[in-house]
């Protein structure tokens, strides 16, 4: 999946639009057993697998993303409605649309766009860490790639709370490379309540 880097605080500016008829939110993440997501704005390892399930994944829906984190990956990705969070209003991202919250960014996902074979009823949050951090409340489903290895890295993202997050679904691969992994699909338990536990190292 792209790179989660460690984004400025223009994730978590208020915004100033309704709550009404918002997709649910899910968080998108590859994780090390160490706890490490990112590493000088890039991921630390590369997963084709990974990648791939990230296309299958993410293709028909919106994906949400820090400018940082745009900048990572370089472009709009096809198939997808990209929108970048960012305080700047005079940022122009190619190919995407800019929010300048996450809040907004989650309405302009549950809006119709101009291709109508994206779906409205689900937004994919992709990174960087700030974002995860602001989005990790409002939450519904996060789906992880979670990695048997130790990485070093700047960026971090806690293990999910297995008082507040159930899994549905845990698929175990072995990547061509001989790294093993699981694609984990987790569900928000009812009246769970969760604090944000995204870090940077």
């Amino acid at each position: 999946m792209p790179s989660p880097s460690s984004e400025s605080s223009d994730a978590c500016l208020p915004s100033g639009r309704g709550r009404a008829a918002r997709p649910r939110v899910t968080l998108v993440v590859a994780r090390a057993r160490n706890g490490v997501i990112g590493a000088d704005g890039g991921l630390p390892w590369h997963l084709p697998e990974d990648l791939k399930h990230f296309r299958a994944l993410t293709t028909g829906h919106s994906i949400v993303m820090g400018r940082r984190t745009w900048e990572s990956i370089g472009r709009a990705l096809p198939g997808r409605r990209s929108i970048v969070v960012s305080r700047d209003a005079q940022r122009h991202f190619a190919g995407a649309e800019h929010a300048s919250s996450l809040d907004e960014a989650i309405e302009i996902a549950g809006q119709a766009g101009s291709d109508p074979s994206i779906a409205t009823d689900e937004v994919f949050v992709i990174g960087g860490a700030q974002l995860f951090a602001a989005a990790l409340p409002i939450a519904e489903r996060a789906v992880a790639t979670e990695i048997d290895r130790d990485y070093e890295g700047d960026t971090l993202f806690d293990a999910l709370d297995p008082q507040a997050w159930s899994v549905v679904e845990r698929r175990e691969h072995c990547a061509a490379d001989g790294t093993p992994f699981s694609i984990v699909d987790y569900r928000r338990l009812p009246q769970a309540s969760v604090s944000p536990r995204t870090t940077d190292a």
